[in-house]
């Protein structure tokens, strides 16, 4: 009750410009009306796309439960809320990773698979909280955040060119639908992340800008462009295999 009415009060001082503080309060509301829909919704499928939704719900769950430290955070200290952000990517983005082995198990998908793509994922978030939180002057930003990059188009191709893309078109029908509207998330939703990062650290991408957006800002749109746009895509095949079937 006390932090409830501390939420309150946090509230009545945040300034009616903060459009920082906007999307983070959007932010908690929207990752957790898409939990609620995830989880009432995934027992409408068979075992298969159960778990995938399954998995959809707990993402947007955890956000919601950071996005709501993070708010705070920013409301009461002014300052990004780095070390929430990545706890909730360290777990979030791995679980993300899972559903393209979920949805590609019915094509004959190995665990290898699955931890292929998790390994890459983590790699790519050490490193880049370590040039974001550590390595935070000089050259280090614009270094670990090339560590950073490089997990992520390994990503890119494991999943654009590599054996998940095999185990999708063997699949076909709403699975290699789903794979595919899975991949261009990856490739163009996850690529909002990288500019987040060069707005909030120095480095020689400084001559690029990015419009002047502010990096929370940036992260957020993109959180909520990746998290629940995944689980949507998930809920969507479901919906196409089961029409399949009838």
């Amino acid at each position: 009750m006390v932090n409830f009415l501390n939420s309150i009060s946090l509230v009545s001082k945040m300034a009616t410009d903060d459009y920082v503080g906007f999307t983070f309060f959007v932010g908690c509301m929207a990752m957790m009306a898409a939990s609620a829909f995830f989880f009432f919704t995934m027992n409408d499928f068979d075992r298969k796309w159960k778990t995938s939704i399954l998995i959809s719900g707990i993402i947007t769950f955890i956000a919601a439960v950071h996005y709501f430290y993070m708010r705070d955070y920013w409301a009461v200290v002014g300052e990004s809320p780095t070390f929430f952000r990545y706890v909730d990517w360290t777990l979030t983005v791995p679980l993300m990773c899972v559903e393209f082995y979920l949805i590609l198990k019915v094509a004959g998908a190995k665990p290898s698979l699955m931890w292929k793509l998790i390994l890459a994922s983590v790699i790519m978030l050490v490193t880049g909280y370590a040039g974001e939180a550590i390595y935070t002057t000089g050259s280090g930003p614009a270094v670990w955040g090339l560590f950073s990059g490089l997990a992520y188009f390994y990503i890119v191709y494991e999943i654009w060119f590599g054996g998940a893309k095999k185990l999708a078109e063997a699949a076909g029908g709403a699975v290699l639908k789903a794979h595919k509207t899975l991949c261009w998330f990856v490739l163009v939703g996850w690529a909002i992340y990288p500019l987040g990062y060069m707005a909030g650290t120095p480095g020689w991408y400084d001559a690029v800008g990015t419009w002047g957006l502010n990096m929370d800002v940036i992260y957020n749109i993109g959180d909520a462009i990746n998290k629940i746009g995944f689980g949507l895509v998930v809920y969507a095949a479901a919906v196409a295999s089961r029409a399949e079937k009838a």
